[in-house]
C-alpha cells in the first residue's frame, strides 16, 4: 500500500512564524524540498478516481481557514514549484476575519475564491460556522453541512466533496460517530479530515478519519523531513 502524508498549514506571514503561522521563507524551503525530491501532489477529487497510488513519493498539501495570506503568499509558491493544494474554507466568514482565533486575519472573499486556478487550488469544506463538532448535536452538524452545500450551489462555487473538521474535532463515541458519518455521506461528503499526525496508506481505510501532519511555524527543515517520512515523532 502506498504512503500518503497530508500536510496541514494555516496562516502564512512575511514575518517570523510560530505555531499555526508559517513564514514565507520556511514555506518556500518546504515546497522546494518537495519539488526537488520528486513528491507528487494530489487533489482529493483525484483520489476518488484512483484505486491505487504509485509506490513512490505521494503527498497532499492542505491549508485551513481560507486566509487571504494563502492566496497572496502560498499560491505563488505553489505555482513556482508546480505543486497543488487544497484550501479548506469556513463559508460563513468569507470577506470577514477569523473571529474564532485572532479576529484580525482576513478571510478570502467570494470573488477571491472564484479567482483561484482550479488546476492548482482545490476548494474544500471547513464547515459553515467553524464550530467544534464535538460540541454540536447531530442535528446541528447536519444543518451546518447542509448549509455548506446550499451555499456553494447558490454562489456557483466549485468545491470538492472533502471536509476538514474544525480544530480536528469529530465525535468518537461509536454510535454517535456512526450517525456522524452517515450525515456526511448523505450530504455528499466523501472524505473527512482530522489531525492525528500520522501517515495515511492508500487506499484509505477510514475515509472519515484521514490524518494530517500539523506543520508548525517553528519546524526546522530536519523536523519537516522527518514528519513527512514518519508522521508522529516520539
Amino acid at each position: 500500500m502506498a504512503k500518503l502524508p497530508i500536510l496541514m498549514y494555516h496562516h502564512v506571514t512575511t514575518e517570523k512564524g510560530k505555531g499555526l503561522t508559517i513564514s514565507i521563507e520556511n514555506l518556500e524551503q518546504q515546497f522546494k524540498h518537495l519539488a526537488e525530491n520528486g513528491y507528487k501532489t494530489y487533489h482529493f477529487k483525484e483520489l476518488s478516481k484512483l484505486k491505487t497510488l504509485p509506490n513512490a513519493k505521494n503527498i497532499i498539501i492542505t491549508f485551513d481557514d481560507g486566509y487571504v495570506s494563502q492566496m497572496e503568499l502560498a499560491l505563488p509558491l505553489l505555482k513556482k514549484y508546480k505543486l497543488k493544494a487544497t484550501f479548506f474554507v469556513p463559508l460563513d466568514f468569507l470577506g470577514k476575519t477569523d473571529s474564532w482565533n485572532t479576529s484580525s486575519l482576513q478571510i478570502m472573499t467570494l470573488e477571491q475564491l472564484k479567482s483561484l486556478d482550479p488546476k492548482i487550488v482545490e476548494l474544500g469544506f471547513h464547515s459553515f460556522y467553524h464550530k467544534k463538532y464535538t460540541e454540536l448535536s447531530n442535528a446541528e452538524i447536519e444543518a451546518d453541512t447542509r448549509r455548506c452545500m446550499e451555499f456553494v450551489s447558490e454562489k456557483e462555487l466549485n468545491f470538492s466533496p472533502v471536509l476538514a473538521y474544525p480544530y480536528g474535532k469529530f465525535p468518537k463515541d461509536k454510535k454517535v460517530n456512526e450517525i456522524f458519518r452517515k450525515i456526511l455521506s448523505k450530504n455528499g461528503i466523501e472524505y473527512g479530515l482530522r489531525i492525528g499526525n500520522r501517515i495515511n496508506t492508500y487506499p484509505l481505510k477510514k475515509p472519515y478519519e484521514i490524518q494530517r501532519i500539523d506543520v508548525k511555524g517553528e519546524f526546522s527543515m530536519l523536523k519537516f523531513r522527518q514528519k513527512i517520512r514518519f508522521g508522529k515523532l516520539f
